[in-house]
């Protein structure tokens, strides 16, 4: 089974088998040149597969796929989807490292802290909590150096700076309950006519990308987080999920080489794991050899060559592919228009074929973002809304209006009022409280201040002749 992604100038149809689409692949082009095109065609194609899909929603045009497939959006800071939520245990102590932007010896105080809190049985929920735990090491030094190693007091002040630049570019909301879990990629529904249809996963990433780091290592983390969870798979007739890595120089950009290969390693292992792995950047060269030499499937959008360096990467662009006489492979990088690529997929016994120009299909969806009230009624209607409750844009204003309105009658003893919103409440349901208020009968204080007066005065006598018989 192949799924379409474009034709050829004399109308052959270009596909990827299905069977060979966890080898990985690779988009690559220049701005502009229709790498989101090719992205957004590929998971329509997917999910109409019964294919789940996760991709990193970096300019937010990829939501118009809602129009064709079914969409659940994710947001780390919960405004734009449903939010994804770790812990700093569960992070570890190498990705947690990358994000801060530590050094080695750093990355070492940071690994005592975590292997510290784990035998003191102190789960590190979040930042705060590394942030206690690193106070609780610089207090106990000599104790901490004797078990776990040396520690400086100079690499636990940078550890906590870090961790402040961190929550400044919204990391804090990476950490936290309720806890993520993977598998909630990989689900199929039924469409409309009874087809199953693999879910399309959008992270909205247009504010995590002010912090590169943070987003690179997230989604590495959610790959190693497929790879541990997931079983053997072997070969299957069709990838479990396809992971798209939009924008992935980040990930590799000035990463140490402990992680980088730590990359290749999962990049080659999680294929058994049924994983399709898909980068999308502007040049080859963006990323490493070792992991580029895993990448069967390519998709190569036009490149511009301005300088003696672009020059030298469209020659090794060019080489990459397996030749094939009718195309120029060289000339045509250089001269392809929108929308158009050069294509290398693999065919029988997963041999690459011959590279082909092609024009790559159109999007059936919406080529371009879907309006917030779209996005706000998807999110609602989702099947995890209640297991990840989004603070979507819309929604957020409500909430807030509800936590004025409950204070506000809280302050007349009233009782809140329960928001329902898949049913309007009635004017007279949200009057009911303050007409029973008022219906109650008028207190007649002159007669309750009359008897509590003879009260009195009968308690007086009974105490004076009491006081007279003894």
């Amino acid at each position: 089974m192949n799924i379409e992604i474009g034709k050829t100038g004399d109308g052959r149809s270009i596909g990827l088998p299905l069977k060979f689409a966890n080898r990985h692949g690779l988009i690559t082009g220049a701005t502009g040149t229709g790498k989101s095109c090719s992205l957004q065609r590929l998971a329509e194609e997917f999910s109409a597969a019964g294919v789940p899909v996760f991709a990193a929603d970096i300019k937010g045009d990829l939501s118009g796929i809602a129009t064709v497939a079914p969409v659940t959006f994710w947001d780390v800071f919960g405004r734009k989807g449903h939010p994804i939520r770790t812990s700093v245990q569960d992070m570890g102590p190498v990705l947690l490292a990358r994000m801060l932007n530590l050094n080695e010896a750093q990355a070492g105080t940071l690994a005592i802290a975590l292997k510290r809190a784990e035998d003191q049985a102190d789960f590190l929920l979040t930042l705060d909590d590394l942030r206690w735990q690193l106070q609780d090491m610089y207090e106990d030094r000599e104790t901490v150096c004797q078990v776990y190693g040396n520690i400086t007091a100079a690499s636990i002040a940078t550890i906590q700076r870090n961790i402040l630049t961190l929550e400044q570019q919204g990391g804090a909301h990476l950490f936290g309950e309720p806890p993520f879990d993977i598998r909630d990629l990989m689900r199929v529904v039924n469409g409309s006519e009874g087809q199953s249809k693999g879910v399309v996963n959008l992270l909205h990433a247009d504010q995590l990308m002010e912090a590169p780091q943070l987003y690179g290592t997230l989604l590495y983390w959610m790959l190693t987080e497929l790879f541990r969870k997931l079983p053997e798979m072997g070969d299957l007739e069709k990838p479990r999920m396809v992971f798209f890595f939009d924008e992935a120089h980040l990930l590799f950009k000035d990463a140490p080489k402990h992680l980088v290969d730590s990359i290749e390693r999962i990049v080659r292992l999680v294929r058994s794991k049924g994983i399709g792995v898909y980068f999308v950047t502007q040049s080859p060269s963006d990323v490493p050899d070792g992991v580029l030499a895993q990448l069967g499937n390519r998709i190569q959008h036009a490149l511009r060559a301005y300088t003696p360096k672009e020059q030298r990467f469209v020659k090794a662009a060019a080489r990459a592919f397996r030749p094939n006489k009718d195309v120029d492979v060289e000339k045509a990088v250089l001269e392809m228009g929108v929308g158009e690529a050069l294509i290398s997929t693999l065919v029988d016994d997963g041999v690459p074929m011959p590279v082909e120009r092609i024009r790559v299909t159109m999007p059936a969806g919406q080529v371009g973002p879907i309006s917030d009230l779209e996005r706000s009624v998807i999110i609602e209607k989702s099947a995890l809304r209640v297991t990840y409750p989004a603070m979507v844009e819309g929604a957020r204003h409500v909430w807030e209006f509800q936590q004025r309105q409950r204070a506000a009658r809280g302050l007349d003893a009233l009782p809140p009022l329960e928001y329902r919103p898949q049913q309007a409440m009635t004017m007279d349901e949200v009057l009911a409280p303050l007409t029973r208020m008022h219906q109650r009968p008028a207190r007649n204080y002159g007669r309750e201040l009359f008897v509590g007066t003879v009260l009195m005065a009968a308690a007086g006598v009974m105490l004076m002749v009491a006081t007279s018989l003894g």
